[in-house]
């Protein structure tokens, strides 16, 4: 049996190994990645003479996300307009490799690639779009392949089109939604805050959700939130420290109805006057809630902006 199993792993090994197979070569350095990267910072700087050199006649760009399957691609003359174009439109642009992150060329065995190198890149792009001020900061992930004149002959472009989006929606005024100085929401926001002035926390916290949660701004963890219960433990240890005087509103609330997600946001501004138990040190303390509703009234998000700041002063 001990022979038999042992045969048994033989065969297995041979079987794996005999399932690998090379096809070429891959190099971390290589003229093909040299002149990848240096037609690169030529369309940076927006030199299209320079740009121009780096690619051959029959050159093609793709996108490599595009679903068009008649895609036919943009030659040489169309890309490098693209290059003023991207100079007359995008302040502090730069396409560097990502961290961590460097090219890669491949040589093929196969015969009908053995006049060219395949170059692959991992790089993020940076900008800011000149008349929108929309930021680009974005990591794009690009083939080319480099025949044997070392002449960019293709390059394929996957990147997501999210910010490319965003700027073109940029350039036309819309609206997104309404905004009210009067609405159920915001008086549902007034009442919870005078429920806590009141210290009627079980009508205060009937407001929320049961699965709502809290953003405090002055947390370390900006991104940390508090569940409900959390939350009440949060406000039992501030009355435990500080008695509550009046919690007054400052201007008025708004409440805004957004049409992209639907979303619901009431923000609203307040000077809570409080007493600082250990000192009897009165504190006048600016407040401001975001608070976004479910479409059933309920508070399911509430962020606090204030300086804790304040609360610690002598």
């Amino acid at each position: 049996m001990k022979n038999f199993i042992a045969s048994v792993l033989l065969i297995a090994a041979c079987i794996t190994y005999a399932q690998k197979k090379s096809n070429g070569t891959i190099y971390v350095e290589h003229p093909a990645i040299t002149t990848v990267e240096a037609m690169t910072q030529a369309f940076v700087s927006g030199d299209t003479d320079k740009v121009a050199s780096y690619l051959a006649d029959d050159f093609k760009y793709y996108s490599g996300t595009s679903t068009n399957k008649d895609d036919k691609g943009m030659d040489k003359t169309a890309y490098l307009k693209t290059v003023k174009t991207w100079k007359d439109n995008i302040d502090y642009s730069s396409i560097k490799r990502s961290k961590g992150a460097y090219p890669d060329a491949l040589e093929y065995k196969d015969a009908d690639q053995k006049d060219l190198v395949w170059v692959q890149t991992w790089e993020d792009i940076k900008g800011v779009q000149k008349e929108t001020g929309v930021k680009i900061d974005r990591p794009i992930h690009r083939l080319f392949t480099v025949d044997k004149n070392n002449k960019i002959k293709m390059m394929i472009n996957y990147s997501t089109s999210t910010v490319n989006d965003e700027i073109n929606q940029s350039y036309a005024e819309r609206t997104n939604g309404q905004i009210y100085n009067h609405h159920e929401n915001i008086n549902s926001v007034r009442k919870m805050v005078h429920a806590f002035e009141n210290k009627d926390f079980d009508k205060a916290y009937a407001y929320y959700d049961d699965k709502a949660t809290f953003i405090d701004i002055n947390n370390p963890d900006i991104n940390k939130e508090f569940t409900l219960a959390e939350q009440k433990e949060n406000d039992k240890k501030m009355f435990e420290m500080f008695d509550l005087v009046s919690i007054d509103q400052v201007g008025y609330p708004d409440y805004l109805h957004y049409e992209l997600d639907d979303a619901r946001v009431v923000q609203s501004w307040w000077k809570i006057r409080i007493i600082r138990k250990s000192d009897k040190k009165n504190i006048i303390l600016p407040m401001m809630f975001i608070d976004t509703f479910n479409d059933k009234g309920k508070i399911i998000n509430e962020i606090a902006y204030y300086s804790e700041k304040i609360l610690e002063a002598k």
